[in-house]
């Protein structure tokens, strides 16, 4: 992770560091965003996430993409919205959920390098055994 960089975390209400952070990626309430300047958090921020149609896991992508993200930190993401993120530049990083509870975690996992950047191979398939 560099030094300095916007962050996203799907979260739950009311977003924030002390937020809960969202098993699926698509349908969270909305994206916590962490100011990451000198490997410190310098701000934190909320966006609404938009409404999830058919496909809507691109859309999303996008929101965050024109937000200026760099990095996104999730505990599982399905094929299409990992390649958007790939499109947009935007590097995914992978948590297990289980050690994922808060997005102030999400963030100290982030900051310490704990995560690794998620494979095309761990994406959800969309058999409905996958929990993002």
């Amino acid at each position: 992770m560099n030094a300095s960089m916007l962050l996203a975390v799907p979260s739950n209400n009311p977003g924030g560091l002390a937020a809960q952070v969202s098993g699926h990626f698509g349908h969270c309430d909305l994206f916590t965003l962490i100011n990451i300047q000198e490997g410190k958090v310098a701000s934190v921020d909320t966006v609404a996430n938009l409404e999830h149609g058919a496909g809507g896991c691109v859309a999303p992508v996008n929101l965050l993409q024109d937000k200026g993200v760099g990095a996104i930190v999730v505990g599982g993401l399905g094929a299409r919205p990992m390649q958007a993120f790939a499109a947009a530049g935007i590097t995914v990083y992978y948590a297990d959920q289980a050690a994922l509870s808060k997005v102030e975690a999400a963030v100290s996992g982030m900051l310490a390098g704990k995560f690794p950047q998620m494979r095309p191979e761990q994406t959800c398939k969309g058999d409905g055994n996958c929990h993002h």
